[in-house]
């Protein structure tokens, strides 16, 4: 088969399933945007044991997106939007495969292949239009409101128009009967992080003594801080623990949320907070194997409708994790389930500190709940059998 999988952030496991799919035979094309500022990318070059039928296409815009103008980003994601169509139209593939994609975007790229008479899958990650609405209606409450509904009918129409819909939890399914998509056409087929990619280091490894941080204890934050996270429970964190000359919270991170908690480093004294921009992928598993402990953080209006997919890379570093975020997230449910860390509600700060304390002061629980984490990451992240289930809904 000729597939198209495009994954508009650039993450890694999409561009292992391209892999994947690439080394059963199939000619794979995996596009991305190459224009997006302060995101963490995969492995999205030419590898030299990548099968022949493997090729990737980054799509570059006219200039790098613009993430805080509403007005420019539309614009842009439009723009977006026509280049992966034609893209589409130059690969002519059988069948395409699209997730993280703006909505606009999204459109567009399925109007193409209604056009060409292309069978389209729906890799639903996040209800786009969902936070969308949420988000605009607070920060512009009549205009707002009317944009946020026009992307909610825009996210029903796409999700009931695709010929399939693959989600990555099952929480997704109750709104989506809601909105009349054809519950034949749904599939769950959970995130994972790519296992292969993501070894088990040690503690005192190169990244870790390069940055002094080989011989403190270490909480340690990975990923983008936008509007669905609170910096300011970082800050309390490191705010606690200053006193601690043994001890550093480590944020590897860029954009806003970044560069608000740089502000308020100056502003506190908080010298033990450390902040760097994000790391090459291959360095990754070094960065999160200098944790002693490994944060993320989700708000409640969130809910089930996000899965922070920084948590599944966490689970292959063999570290505990401390979560602040909504009890009834999937990542909550299997860092609880599987013994794998804490889970605390985002707004109870004084809880998700002393989780911190406690996971600290305590090796020989960090040791069981991060060989949980890897335990669970063996169990779940086998991508041979995940390029099962996708190859088999492609065939369909």
């Amino acid at each position: 088969m000729r597939i198209l999988v495009h994954d508009y952030a650039g993450h890694p496991f999409q561009v292992q399933l391209s892999r994947a799919l690439a080394r059963r035979g199939h000619e794979v094309r995996h596009a991305y945007c190459a224009s997006l500022p302060n995101t963490a990318h995969g492995a999205l070059r030419r590898l030299d044991d990548d099968p022949e039928g493997f090729s990737i296409a980054g799509i570059c815009l006219k200039q790098s997106l613009d993430k805080y103008s509403y007005v420019r980003r539309w614009r842009q994601e439009n723009e977006y939007g026509g280049r992966i169509a034609r893209e589409t139209r130059r690969f002519r593939p059988e069948v395409v495969l699209s997730a993280n994609t703006p909505l606009d975007a999204q459109h567009t790229l399925l109007a193409a292949c209604r056009a060409q008479r292309i069978p389209f899958v729906f890799w639903l990650q996040d209800l786009l239009g969902v936070a969308t609405h949420r988000v605009l209606r607070k920060k512009l409450p009549v205009i707002g409101e009317l944009i946020g509904r026009r992307y909610l009918r825009r996210e029903r129409n796409l999700l009931r128009h695709s010929d399939a819909v693959v989600m990555i939890t099952e929480d997704f399914r109750p709104i989506l009967r809601k909105w009349n998509v054809p519950d034949g056409g749904l599939h769950v087929i959970e995130n994972w992080a790519p296992l292969d990619e993501m070894p088990e280091r040690p503690r005192n490894n190169v990244w870790a003594r390069d940055h002094g941080l080989a011989d403190v204890r270490c909480l340690l934050y990975s990923g983008n801080l936008g509007m669905k996270h609170n910096p300011d429970l970082l800050v309390q964190l490191a705010v606690r623990f200053r006193a601690q000359p043994d001890v550093r919270l480590v944020v590897v991170s860029e954009g806003l949320g970044a560069d608000w908690l740089r502000e308020k480093r100056a502003e506190l004294a908080l010298d033990n907070l450390l902040l760097f921009d994000f790391q090459p992928f291959e360095t990754l598993p070094d960065v999160l194997a200098t944790a002693d402990v490994l944060v993320a953080l989700l708000e409640p209006d969130a809910g089930v409708f996000s899965v922070p997919s920084k948590v599944l890379s966490y689970l292959c570093a063999a570290r505990p994790v401390l979560l602040a975020v909504p009890p009834e997230n999937l990542a909550a449910r299997i860092t609880t389930r599987e013994g794998a860390g804490i889970v605390v509600p985002p707004g109870e700060a004084g809880a998700f500190v002393s989780a911190a304390e406690t996971l600290l002061a305590d090796a020989t629980l960090r040791e069981t709940m991060g060989s949980h984490a890897r335990a669970y990451a063996g169990r779940a992240f086998d991508i041979d059998r995940i390029t099962d289930d996708f190859e088999a809904l492609l065939r369909g």
